[in-house]
């Protein structure tokens, strides 16, 4: 993939929801159909296309639904357009549970993070209580769920310490982190409780050209406005990549759930990431403050010992981002606000 360009978003998104052929033979090896919850944010949509593609690439007949508000109808309409089975409805509604489909296969991407700290009981609601409806409609040692967690519920830690691993003991910094740990702790009870197969992503940070730490970055080295260097160090996987591993992480889910960390193979500076981006767009990166001797960072050893090295290298993430910014290209305008080091989002 190293030779591709990336035109618009079509390609992107295209791009994005690439099964790898390993991948694929993976999926082949697990019966059921696919069920996406909260398939309308970021990384959903691509999810769900990645999922359609393996399926349709093993010649098998196995459905995948989509079940999101879909505030944005073309969406919607884009997955409609794949193949996939979309389906409207509010996950914070208990009503709405028993109209969702029976699978097998459930991947949980439902949650809420920025105005976490504005409305801290919508954040509790939509990271425990929505995860406590989800784990109890699908249950059982016949089900396997995916569930979506986050590596802010891991502690900071010094660049030179590799990351945390997925021994690591929690320590998560304000409301958002708490309430992705009580996420955790709901799809844990019920893996324990009911049998049911799981395993929890500790994502950390997944990128393409439309949003991103790179993204972040990159922006603000066009605008030429100051980096702030204080968490000087970040993890970047591209999301297609990421979009392999939580596929293929099905094969790990078991009873008691396990965890596991995906993330980008090195621990990045900030700095260098920014003026590599300069050297790239013909321009000077400006900064403000200074590194901290610790960051929000992960060991994603296991994740690659597992499923492999990722296809995308940094270098053609930064250069992918850099054109996509030139050239005028639609961003999310949703910051990873990777900054923050007090919790606060």
């Amino acid at each position: 993939m190293e030779t591709e360009t990336i035109e618009n978003e079509e390609q992107l998104e295209l791009q994005l929801g690439c099964p790898h052929p390993e991948t694929i033979e993976q999926l082949r090896s697990i019966a059921g159909d696919f069920l996406v919850l909260g398939a309308g944010g970021k990384m959903g949509p691509t999810l769900c296309r990645l999922l359609q593609n393996a399926c349709a690439a093993a010649g098998d007949q196995r459905r995948v639904y989509a079940v999101s508000r879909f505030s944005h109808p073309e969406v919607r309409d884009r997955l409609e357009s794949t193949g996939v089975q979309t389906i409207r409805a509010d996950l914070i509604d208990r009503c709405a549970y028993a109209e969702l489909p029976d699978a097998e296969n459930i991947f949980f991407l439902a949650g809420m993070k920025f105005g976490a700290s504005a409305r801290e009981h919508l954040t509790w609601a939509m990271n425990t209580y929505v995860p406590a409806l989800a784990a109890e409609r699908w249950s059982g040692p016949g089900v396997r769920v995916v569930a979506f967690s986050t590596g802010n519920v891991y502690p900071f830690v010094a660049p030179d310490s590799g990351g945390t691993g997925e021994r690591t003991q929690p320590e998560p910094r304000g409301e958002y982190a708490m309430s992705c740990l009580g996420r955790e702790r709901i799809f844990q009870h019920f893996s324990a409780t009911r049998r049911t197969r799981s395993v929890l992503i500790r994502l950390n940070y997944a990128n393409e050209l439309r949003y991103g730490v790179l993204v972040d970055l990159a922006q603000k080295v066009l605008a030429g406005q100051a980096i702030d260097l204080t968490m000087g160090y970040v993890n970047v996987i591209w999301q297609g990549d990421a979009n392999n591993y939580i596929a293929r992480s099905l094969s790990l889910a078991s009873s008691p759930a396990s965890v596991l960390n995906v993330a980008g193979p090195d621990i990045l500076s900030v700095r260098s990431l920014a003026e590599r981006i300069a050297q790239l767009a013909g321009t000077t990166a400006r900064f403000t403050g200074s590194e901290q001797p610790t960051a929000l960072l992960s060991d994603s050893s296991r994740c690659l010992d597992l499923f492999g090295p990722p296809k995308a290298s940094l270098e053609w993430m930064l250069s992918r981002v850099v054109d996509w910014l030139r050239r005028g290209e639609r961003t999310l305008d949703k910051p990873t606000k990777y900054q923050v080091r007090d919790g606060k989002f």
